[in-house]
Parts: structure tokens; C-alpha cells; sequence
């Protein structure tokens, strides 16, 4: 099922995820819907608060859907390593119709469970590294616009009011 994407400013998009207490029916039809939904909207990843569940989980596949094995689903996910770093245009389902140059790491690896409940880990470089820390901000509720400074937040977060007030945010 495609579940609605929250948008910037939505209620819960800006709170921490908790941790996952258990791999339940529910939490794998989630997974399920998180992964439908990031195929749909088109995007390379989907944490579980962006789809009104605050709960630790994120779905990325940089390949959208095109190499089965390209999908990365990460259960309570926690960074091991971080290093390097790398600036580049990024957008996010939560803020459509805008992107901004971010600070991410070149480099990272996580930790977490997979669907069965087992303990993974996975290296990320380049656009894996920045999809990881991406999708990992929003489990914390941070989204690309709010590690932005300067005239450059500004500007975004205005025009989202004005859409807002519009009734077209």
C-alpha cells in the first residue's frame, strides 16, 4: 500500500524515531508499504517517520528498483564509522520541489537488523554514504533544510510557508 509522504513542518516529522521492539507482521507490512511508497514517488530511500510512523527503520535503493539487489533495509540503524566528506545537491520526498547542497560524509557504515531480524552491516560510499546519513537524520528528526545556514534555509522555509498559507503545501 502507498502510504502519504509528511511533508516539511508535518507533526511528528521533526521527532525522534524509537527503536523497534520487535520484527511483528505489522512492522513487516510497513516495511512492505515504505518500500511500494519509495518506488511510487519516485525516491532512493524512505525512513518510517516520513510515512507517519516514528519508528527506527529506513528502506534505500539507489538503483529505484531496477536491481533487486540494490534494496537496503535497515532495522534500528546506527552509524559505526563515519569519515571523508563530500558537498552536493540533495533533495528529499518530505521537501518536494527543492534542493540544496548538504555536508555529508564520504564515507559510512551502519549497523542495524534486516526484515529477519538479524544483525547486519553496511558500507556506503559516495551517494550510499549520503543516502545512509540522509535517511538516519530523519530517524532523529532532522531533514536537509534544517542543516542548511544562512539565506539559502531562509528562502526554502519561506517558500514553503507561502505554499503553505496557499493551501498548496
Amino acid at each position: 500500500m502507498i502510504r502519504p509522504i509528511l511533508k516539511y513542518g508535518a507533526e511528528g516529522l521533526h521527532d525522534r524515531a524509537r527503536p523497534v521492539e520487535a520484527i511483528t507482521p505489522e512492522i513487516d507490512r510497513l516495511i512492505d508499504d515504505m518500500i511500494e511508497t519509495m518506488y511510487a514517488a519516485p525516491g532512493v530511500g524512505l525512513a518510517a517517520p516520513q510515512v507517519g510512523v516514528p519508528l527506527r527503520i529506513f528502506v534505500i535503493d539507489l538503483s529505484s528498483g531496477r536491481d533487486p539487489s540494490g534494496l537496503t533495509v535497515v532495522i534500528n540503524p546506527e552509524f559505526v564509522e563515519r569519515d571523508g566528506m563530500q558537498l552536493e545537491e540533495e533533495g528529499c520526498l518530505s521537501v518536494p520541489g527543492f534542493e540544496a547542497t548538504v555536508v555529508r560524509p564520504l564515507r559510512a557504515v551502519v549497523k542495524g537488523l534486516d526484515r529477519a531480524g538479524n544483525e547486519q552491516q553496511r558500507e556506503g560510499v559516495g551517494l550510499l554514504a549520503r543516502a545512509f546519513q540522509h535517511e538516519m537524520d530523519h530517524l532523529d528528526g532532522t531533514l536537509f533544510v534544517d542543516r542548511l545556514r544562512g539565506i539559502k534555509r531562509d528562502l526554502i522555509v519561506r517558500k514553503i510557508k507561502k505554499l503553505t498559507r496557499a493551501g498548496k503545501w
